[in-house]
C-alpha cells in the first residue's frame, strides 16, 4: 500500500476513536448560537469590506503610478482572514450539527 493510503487509514481510525458528544443541546445553547450567528455575519461583512477597500487602494495606487504591490500584500492578508473565518464557521456548524442542535 502507498503512504497516502496508510495515512488515510490511520486518520480514519483516529477519527473513529473520538468520543461523540451526548445528543441534544445544553440549556442556553440557543442564545449562544444566536450570538455566534451575528458574529459570523459581522465577520463576513468586514471581510467583504476589506476586499473592497484593498481593491480600491490597488486602483488608486495604479492610477498614481505606484503599482499597487503593497495593496496586493494586504489582499493576501484579507483573503487569509476570510479563509480562517470560513473554516471556523464550518467547524462550528459541524459541531452544532453533530451535537443535535440546529445549525
Amino acid at each position: 500500500m502507498s503512504v497516502f493510503t496508510n495515512t488515510v487509514l490511520v486518520a480514519g481510525a483516529v477519527v473513529a476513536d473520538i468520543p461523540q458528544p451526548i445528543p441534544g443541546t445544553p440549556p442556553g445553547a440557543n442564545g449562544l448560537l444566536t450570538i455566534l450567528g451575528w458574529v459570523s455575519w459581522i465577520v463576513f461583512a468586514i471581510a467583504v469590506a476589506g476586499v473592497l477597500i484593498v481593491a480600491g487602494k490597488m486602483m488608486f495606487d495604479h492610477r498614481q503610478g505606484n503599482g499597487g504591490g503593497q495593496a496586493a500584500t494586504g489582499l493576501i492578508w484579507v483573503l487569509a482572514g476570510c479563509i480562517i473565518a470560513a473554516v471556523a464557521s464550518g467547524l462550528v456548524g459541524a459541531v452544532v450539527t453533530a451535537s443535535g442542535g440546529t445549525a
